[in-house]
């Protein structure tokens, strides 16, 4: 599990850019650039929001859990990583979330972007944090942990209600 682990976040970091890929490397001058667009700062909110959740990876499922100490439920995690990296409340369910944001076709999903999915009988019972390649993190339910799984998988997709992007 903790190679896996390894090799999906080094996978990532490299496909986010070489300054990510080797965090070691010393850096001996910072320039700000004059304007960073809006793009790149969702970019780079987005990388963050990424790396975070996946350091949350094995995190047992605690309904109602909204910490790593305590666990998390679905809602739970999505809220903490937002909070913790773009300093955003979201509201705790997930169908409450699921109001928030731009709402974006499936096809448009980057990294950060939220994924839902009805899990219990009702639209938008459940989110996690799309990743990239048809993948995304989230507290899957009882008796689970925190994991990535894949968008493409015959379960997902059948279950698949939607995405929205959080602007922060």
């Amino acid at each position: 599990m903790y190679i896996a682990r390894l090799l999906l976040v080094l996978g990532l970091a490299t496909a986010y850019g070489p300054a990510m890929a080797d965090e070691a490397t010393p850096v001996t001058a910072v320039t700000a650039p004059a304007a960073e667009s809006a793009a790149e700062r969702y970019l780079g909110k987005a990388r963050e929001l990424t790396l975070q959740a996946m350091g949350f990876l094995g995190i047992r499922y605690r309904y109602g859990g909204a910490t790593p100490e305590s666990g998390f439920d679905c809602s739970g995690l999505v809220g903490y990583v937002f909070s913790q990296v773009a300093g955003l409340a979201l509201p705790r369910k997930a169908g409450e979330i699921g109001r928030v944001g731009e709402k974006i076709a499936r096809d448009d999903l980057q990294p950060g972007d939220l994924v839902f999915f009805d899990t219990l009988r009702r639209p938008f019972s459940h989110v996690g944090i799309y990743l990239g390649e048809h993948r995304f993190i989230h507290a899957p339910g009882r008796g689970g942990e925190v994991e990535i799984s894949d968008l493409t998988s015959r379960y997902w997709q059948k279950r698949y209600n939607g995405a929205r992007r959080i602007v922060y």
